[in-house]
């Protein structure tokens, strides 16, 4: 891929970049190319110009992502930015970018006095990715709260979604993963004292901050809870709670602090991070018949 094969943009085009620094593991290969489109109207004017055959992939802030070693194909686009970022509020309503942090969202809703979007503060991501998940933690998710979203389609053209256009189950929208790039959407609460939502805040910073690896180099929750179970017993039941994989011998483990994140002390490749994980599926499935299935997500080529 050479710049002349790419449309002009008004943001940033990078080709062959290596995309480990922008994932919270730290590891994986280079995209073909990386955009950081300036605004939606730059986003939507690339994907009217772009080849239609190029792969393009969606890239948040990497919080729960495992990049492969091969690097991945095509394009790769990047929400960052100011432009992506802006979160508003207007009576018990709260717009947010694709690119807002959850954790902004949720202190916003704060400042405003809207109850009801407390849990985000508890997700490291953005609100691109809570959109294409159903984000969610401490009993809360995003169809709780959303209103409607609007996005591009890979034709740069804009389509607006409400709540049950989504079709959300547990960790999982019917809209198929990056079909539409999202750039904005609109969520509801409940009017609340600012002072007793951000009280719920703090308690919920405090109980991730207990009970979370969050300073390490990790993506979150690596399993879906299967049906009647928690990942973090079956897999802290197996026994690999803290374990490094004698297999891949690159460092990569699950957390002593919560056994359903792995992370990366040290140098441990994509190949490692992702062959750790399927050994331990294996591993819970052998040992009480539960199949885990993957919360992080995995992209790109195999190194």
């Amino acid at each position: 891929m050479t710049p002349t094969d790419l449309p002009p943009v008004r943001g940033k085009l990078l080709l062959n970049e290596l995309l480990g620094p922008y994932t919270w593991f730290r590891v994986g290969g280079a995209a073909d190319a990386l955009f950081i489109p300036a605004d939606a109207e730059d986003l939507a004017d690339f994907l009217k110009a772009l080849d239609p055959a190029l792969p393009v992939t969606v890239l948040g802030v990497g919080s729960n992502v495992i990049v492969r070693d091969g690097g991945v194909e095509g394009v790769v686009i990047r929400l960052a930015g100011r432009a992506w970022g802006q979160v508003t509020a207007d009576g018990p309503t709260i717009t947010a970018g694709a690119g807002a942090l959850d954790a902004m969202v949720a202190k916003a809703s704060a400042k405003a006095g809207i109850a009801g979007l407390e849990f985000y503060a508890g997700i490291p991501g953005t609100i691109g990715g809570a959109l294409t998940m159903n984000a969610g933690c401490y009993g809360a998710e995003t169809k709780d709260v959303l209103v409607s979203a609007w996005g591009l389609t890979r034709r740069g053209e804009r389509v607006d979604y409400s709540l049950a256009d989504f079709g959300y189950t547990y960790r999982h929208s019917v809209v198929p993963e990056n079909e539409i790039i999202w750039v904005e959407a609109t969520f509801r609460g409940t009017p609340d004292a600012p002072e007793a939502v951000q009280a719920r805040i703090d308690e919920i910073t405090s109980r991730r901050e207990q009970t979370q690896p969050i300073r390490e180099k990790t993506g979150g929750s690596t399993f879906k809870n299967p049906p009647g179970h928690s990942s973090w017993k079956l897999v802290d039941e197996a026994g690999w709670r803290g374990k490094l994989h004698a297999v891949t011998g690159g460092g990569a483990k699950f957390s002593e602090l919560h056994s359903n994140f792995m992370i990366n002390p040290g140098e441990a490749t994509a190949a490692d991070i992702e062959g750790l994980g399927e050994a331990v599926r294996a591993d819970v499935l052998a040992k009480t018949g539960v199949q885990l299935d993957w919360e992080i997500k995995r992209i790109g080529r195999q190194g």
